[in-house]
């Protein structure tokens, strides 16, 4: 007589991707741990409290012209890339931002402490603050053209549009062909958009969200369409998070004290 079958316990479900995917061709592990010098950046957005705007008007000058030598003197660096951006009238919780780039984490730490010394520092807060690390995206080694290298020329567009981002952790449980599939399309919905130009820096580990994205342009309505186009694609419904969204339009610092300041 045949002995019955013990009935089977399900398992659980097979993984789609592999166990540990960090190579972007795919393959699991096959690389060393990348300690070559890169380049961090940092998105430092802040807010002058209104009432160093009641100060006199001989102290607001005085102070704005320390601040600008300070700040001149870092544009100046040879170890600093800074790009400087005005808000005022763009958004409410920000009047301006300064687009740091360096290979060391410590001259951001070290001008943001010269910084805090001055007298308008006093009157400054920081109701944002990203920061990233630039490398090559693992979807567009492969794609000629696509923008989306590790060479960067910062500050080149009369704007620049800033969003931190973070993926839903669905997203990394695709294969490396599923997510390869849907970057392709995102690349190409996004292909027709030339004077709009795209620079994605990573996060992991270093601070809240995942990437910081930040395109250059000349033209906000394009980016309006472009962003509008994206929302179509099938890679966004893997966004879990892609704000707050900053536009933020170039401008030297001699600017931004006369917009920010209320010097007779």
């Amino acid at each position: 007589m045949t002995k019955p079958t013990e009935p089977q316990q399900p398992g659980p479900p097979a993984r789609r991707g592999p166990t540990v995917d960090l190579d972007p061709s795919g393959r699991v592990g096959g690389r060393e741990p990348d300690r070559t010098p890169r380049q961090f950046l940092n998105y430092a957005f802040y807010k002058v409290d209104p009432a160093f705007r009641r100060l006199p008007a001989e102290e607001q000058r005085s102070a704005a012209e320390e601040f600008r030598g300070l700040i001149d003197s870092w544009s100046d660096s040879p170890d600093l890339i800074l790009r400087t951006y005005s808000l005022v009238g763009l958004r409410g919780d920000t009047d301006f931002m300064f687009w740091r780039m360096s290979q060391d984490l410590g001259c951001f730490q070290e001008m943001q402490g010269q910084m805090n010394t001055t007298a308008l520092g006093a009157y400054l807060s920081q109701p944002h603050n990203f920061l990233s690390l630039q490398k090559r995206s693992q979807y567009v080694n492969r794609i000629e053209g696509s923008g989306h290298g590790v060479e960067l020329l910062p500050g080149e567009g009369s704007y620049l549009f800033v969003y931190p981002f973070v993926k839903t952790r669905a997203w990394y449980g695709l294969s490396p062909h599923a997510r390869q599939g849907m970057m392709d399309e995102h690349i190409q919905a996004a292909a027709p958009f030339k004077g709009i130009r795209l620079n994605t820096s990573y996060s992991y580990g270093i601070d809240d969200q995942e990437f910081v994205v930040a395109f250059d342009s000349d033209y906000p309505q394009e980016f309006v369409d472009l962003v509008g186009r994206l929302r179509f694609t099938e890679a966004s419904l893997y966004t879990d998070r892609d704000t707050p969204m900053f536009t933020c339009a170039k401008a030297d610092i001699e600017t931004i004290l006369g917009q920010v300041t209320a010097r007779g």
